[in-house]
């Protein structure tokens, strides 16, 4: 009895202390949170530059750098909550047809196998799952390469650590699941980053990272206010209108200073829509439920380690399961466990002989069957292989390649005007850079592309140099229905 008290007080001392980390670029920010008598504290609080990349150097060599880092900041805690970068998340949203529920998931799957850029197998996948309206359910796919979680693991045990959860930052800033989460666009601050959510109807309807937003100058950093402006009403219009029109409010994560800087910017911007904006720099008194210390600052890693100690389980989990070693023994060697199979032991020593016949005549009746059938079932394995191979680059449309030859046939055939780089996103949202000898040289080629039927809009965006060396960029979204498509 004693011994069984002693054990479940061990397991609860131990589930009130958790590490929180972040991983942002080179940058590792953590948090250590004790629960008592439900609220929490924070203990230390810590960010550090790693100087070696946790994808591509050693695992060992960078657990140890961030070991060393953790001892040095007085963290002792080996339990830890994680928050994976938002640019590793590979995201797919599909409208969920009226099925029954129980065909959800197989339709999902479906969805994931037939619509990510690669085998589906390869990726750590989370839903979040939601409705616009009633009787009209979304979801988004969310995947995360296997490879790097695996990897990122790897650098944890290096560290001595003991991840219990891989999440998204983001998604704990502004849980989807809260009901003040409904209708909201959020934006998260990163290092070189900002990250941008849509939640509404208990679920995530857009996930988005804005890559190179920040820019430093001279020691300070700087916001690329406008451009994460045309992006946010880029990812808007791709909405649903039901999804666009509930969105109503705009919550801003990060720094005071840029954060600030960002809502006024937005505000200014984004007017036209009607939205209430929100600079997010403190946790309000009880957040999950639990109470948290005043002017505590808000922080990924803060917002998954508070999560995590409140039991608020994260819809988008990424951590691969894993069976410990004691429950294997437990599950093996259970009492109740025991005694079956000491029956079933005795009775196959009664059945011996007769099981053992059985058997034969079952093989050879299996045997007899595979033969006839083998020839078609290695057919269709092959052919199920050559579909599972080709299908994620299956496009009746080849809208890639249309969009590509649009963008080529713009420029000028003198070379006055030549791009650096063409990303097309979700073959809808099209972002082009590169340089150009002189103003009206470019402004002749976005010209030419505002007379393609298929591009309503072309954003021309800030240009940098002067000639013959003009650095530009612009974006448009494509659409097949033309300039009256909805």
């Amino acid at each position: 009895m004693n011994a069984r008290f002693n054990l479940e007080r061990l397991q609860k001392q131990r589930g009130s202390t958790i590490l929180g980390l972040t991983l942002d670029g080179s940058r590792l920010d953590g948090v250590v949170l004790r629960r008592t008598n439900g609220a929490v504290q924070v203990e230390k609080a810590f960010a550090a530059t790693l100087s070696l990349d946790p994808m591509t150097n050693d695992a060992e060599l960078v657990g140890r750098e961030i070991r060393n880092c953790l001892t040095g900041a007085g963290v002792r805690e080996r339990r830890c909550v994680v928050g994976l970068p938002l640019r590793w998340a590979l995201t797919v949203h599909t409208h969920i047809p009226q099925i029954p529920e129980a065909d959800v998931a197989s339709f999902l799957q479906i969805e994931a196998e037939r619509s990510f850029p690669c085998d589906v197998s390869t990726l750590m996948v989370a839903t979040s799952r939601y409705q616009a309206s009633p009787g009209e359910a979304h979801a988004t796919l969310i995947g995360i390469p296997r490879a790097q979680v695996d990897s990122l693991e790897a650098v944890l045990r290096g560290a001595q650590l003991k991840p219990v959860s891989f999440s998204l930052g983001l998604a704990a800033l502004q849980p989807p699941k809260s009901d003040a989460s409904n209708g909201v666009l959020a934006f998260a601050i990163g290092e070189n980053h900002v990250g941008l959510q849509i939640s509404c109807g208990e679920g995530i309807a857009a996930l988005r990272t804005l890559e190179g937003m920040i820019d430093t100058d001279g020691g300070q950093r700087r916001l690329h206010a406008d451009v994460i402006a045309r992006e946010a009403r880029i990812t808007l219009a791709q909405l649903p209108a039901a999804i666009r029109a509930s969105v109503r409010r705009v919550r801003v994560f990060g720094p005071r200073d840029l954060g600030q800087q960002l809502t006024d910017e937005l505000e200014l911007r984004l007017e036209a829509l009607g939205l209430e904006f929100e600079l997010v720099t403190h946790y309000p008194a009880m957040q999950f439920g639990v109470q948290i210390p005043a002017n505590t600052p808000v922080s990924p890693a803060v917002s998954l380690a508070i999560a995590q100690l409140a039991e608020h389980r994260t819809t988008l989990e990424f951590l691969p399961p894993r069976v410990t070693a004691w429950h294997q023994f437990a599950s093996r060697y259970s009492s109740g466990r025991l005694q079956q199979a000491g029956i079933a032991a005795a009775a196959l020593g009664l059945l011996v002989g007769g099981a053992f016949l059985f058997q034969t005549w079952q093989l050879w009746r299996l045997e007899k069957q595979w033969a006839a059938i083998k020839r078609p079932v290695r057919e269709l394995e092959d052919a199920n292989a050559r579909i599972k191979q080709f299908r994620p680059w299956f496009d009746d449309n080849i809208r890639g390649l249309t969009i590509l030859r649009s963008l080529a046939q713009a420029f000028p055939d003198d070379g006055s005007v030549t791009a650096k780089t063409v990303e097309i996103r979700d073959l809808g949202t099209v972002t082009c850079t590169g340089v150009a000898r002189d103003y009206g040289a470019l402004l002749k080629t976005v010209a030419q592309l505002r007379t393609v039927r298929q591009i309503p809009e072309v954003n021309l965006g800030q240009t940098r140099g002067q000639p013959p060396s003009i650095q530009f960029s612009f974006s448009f979204a494509w659409s097949e229905g033309g300039r009256n498509a909805n």
